[in-house]
C-alpha cells in the first residue's frame, strides 16, 4: 500500500490530533479500545508550531553510562546514517532506558537541527528535551515527559525496534500525528481511507451535533434535551453508514 502524498499528509496536518483519532475510528477494522495513542501525560513544548505529522521512526538510548558512551564511539553517526535511509516526513519516537533516573537527553539545539536535516519534523521523547525554542527555530518541533538540562553520556544504542512509550506501543513506519493533546500512531492498513474519514466526521459533526448545541436561543430547556438527541441519532447513523461503506470497498 502506497504511503500517503504530501499534499494529503499537509490536509491532515490542518486538523488536531483528536479530530485524526475521529478519522480514524471511522475507517479502521479493528476496535476502538485498540488504537495506538499516548495513554499517558505527555507535553508540547511548542504548541505554537501546531500539529506534526510523519512516520515513526524509533530509537532507545541511554545518558547515564560513561562506559556505554566510550564503547559506542560513532553512536549518533549510526542514528543519523539509519535516518537518512527512511524517507520522510519522520517522527522520532525515543525511548530513555534510564528511566525514571532520567540523566540526559539526546534532543537539542544541535541534535535537533541535524535530525531535521535529515527529514525528521520532530520528536516524541519518553524522557526529557532541552533547547526547545532554539530546535524549534529551526523547525523541530519537540514533545517530552518534561524539560531538562544536560546530555551527560548521552548515547543512542538501537534503530528501528517497535518500543513502549507513554502507555502504548509504536512500530516504525507507522503514521503519527501529535499535538498538545498528545499523539496518535496510524499503522498503513489503516491509513488508505484516513483523510476520507476524517473530512467526513468533521463535517457529520458540523452539520448535526454542533449545531444542535449552539442555535438554541428561544428554545426551553426540554426542547434543547430533544433537539440534542435528535442530532445525536443522525450522527450516528451517519458514522455508521459511512464506516459500513468504506469497509465494503
Amino acid at each position: 500500500m502506497a504511503k500517503l502524498s504530501h499534499s494529503d499528509l499537509l490536509e491532515l496536518r490542518r486538523w488536531n490530533t483528536p479530530t485524526i483519532y475521529n478519522g480514524w475510528e471511522a475507517v479502521a477494522k479493528r476496535d476502538r479500545m485498540q488504537c495506538c495513542m499516548s495513554r499517558e501525560e505527555i507535553t508540547d513544548f511548542v504548541p505554537q508550531m501546531g500539529p506534526m505529522v510523519g512516520y515513526a521512526v524509533t530509537v532507545e538510548y541511554c545518558c547515564s553510562d560513561a562506559k556505554t558512551k566510550a564503547e559506542h564511539p560513532d553512536a549518533y553517526i549510526k542514528l543519523y546514517e539509519y535516518l537518512a535511509k527512511i524517507p520522510g516526513p519522520k517522527v522520532i519516537v525515543a525511548k530513555d532506558l534510564d528511566s525514571p533516573a532520567i540523566t540526559g537527553s539526546i534532543f537539542g539545539e544541535v541534535t535537533g537541527n541535524a535530525y531535521r536535516s535529515l527529514g525528521c519534523v520532530g520528536c516524541i521523547n519518553d524522557g526529557f528535551v532541552r533547547d526547545v525554542d532554539e530546535g524549534s527555530y529551526g523547525g523541530f518541533k519537540m514533545m517530552a515527559r518534561r524539560l531538562g538540562v544536560s546530555h551527560t553520556y548521552s548515547c543512542p544504542i538501537h534503530f528501528g525496534r517497535e518500543i513502549e512509550v507513554f502507555g502504548t506501543k509504536v512500530k516504525p513506519g507507522m503514521l503519527i500525528h501529535a499535538d498538545k493533546y498528545g499523539f496518535i500512531g496510524i499503522p498503513e492498513e489503516d491509513t488508505e481511507h484516513l483523510l476520507e474519514g476524517v473530512r467526513f466526521m468533521d463535517s457529520n459533526e458540523c452539520q448535526t451535533t454542533i449545531p444542535a448545541a449552539r442555535d438554541t436561543v428561544g428554545l426551553t430547556a426540554q426542547q434543547v434535551v430533544e433537539q440534542l438527541k435528535r442530532a445525536q441519532k443522525e450522527f450516528d447513523k451517519n458514522a455508521a453508514e459511512f464506516k459500513k461503506r468504506i469497509l465494503a470497498r
